[in-house]
């Protein structure tokens, strides 16, 4: 095997494995409240995947993960399934593109959320993700029905919202796609606080972001194939028990 090989090398994972991934990745980069947040994954026959609601998302296994049906009933798991679990469900029902959903309270996300502001794309990676939503009808909760197809059908084709007073949800039509907007999401945010501490950049051009949107925000991630794959080698080598 040549070095590009083992570099590039793609472990074959179950859909519970590419899900524990998917919480120990965002935990990292910052999708981190204790053992708030959830992550659905949609499956061909209808159910979905759904970490459990007790556990922290950096420790969270492959076996750990439940299944549910198309109404939020646990059907396979030893944990329980959030009280919240009607934002994802409608999410799902509405939009059947949806693969992932992500919900958090990722700090600088929530910062701007609790401000009622959408940050300006001030660099590349900002740039990846657009037409960031800003929610503003929190009312205590999103395990409301009402509540939940409300936030969803705010959310149009961007894909990325900011729930005022609360924090955020990302929906995406691949676990590669949930990845990247995600990550890009919570850097935008990060990234345009310290920028309008400082005093405030200058906003990259619109058609240069919009070309850069283009390109990249895709499920099948053609421009960037690599980022999903190189995530997923990191969390592995650091604990190989997510698999289990």
């Amino acid at each position: 095997m040549t070095l590009q090989d083992t570099i590039f090398a793609k472990p074959s994972l179950s859909c519970e494995a590419e899900l524990a991934l998917l919480c120990r990745m965002l935990a990292r980069e910052g999708y981190y409240d204790n053992i708030a947040g959830h992550i659905t994954y949609a499956q061909p026959d209808g159910t979905m995947l759904v970490n459990p609601f007790e556990l922290l998302w950096e420790e969270v296994t492959a076996s750990d993960i439940l299944r549910i049906d198309g109404q939020g009933r646990k059907l396979r798991g030893k944990l329980s399934v959030t009280p919240a679990i009607a934002l994802h469900v409608e999410a799902h029902r509405i939009c059947k593109d949806i693969a992932v959903a992500v919900h958090n309270h990722p700090r600088w996300g929530t910062v701007w959320a609790n401000v009622g502001r959408v940050p300006p794309a001030y660099d590349q990676t900002s740039a990846y993700i657009s037409d960031i939503v800003l929610f503003d009808e929190y009312r205590g909760g999103v395990n409301d029905a009402q509540l939940a197809r409300d936030a969803v059908n705010a959310m149009g084709i961007g894909g990325c919202a900011l729930l005022r007073n609360h924090g955020v949800l990302v929906v995406a039509g691949s676990m590669r796609q949930a990845h990247m907007r995600a990550v890009a999401l919570e850097t935008r945010c990060r990234l345009a606080w310290h920028v309008e501490v400082l005093g405030g950049g200058t906003v990259m051009d619109p058609q240069v972001a919009a070309a850069l949107h283009e390109r990249v925000d895709r499920p099948d991630m053609p421009r960037m194939p690599n980022l999903w794959d190189a995530a997923v080698r990191r969390e592995i080598r650091l604990d190989p028990g997510v698999l289990d």
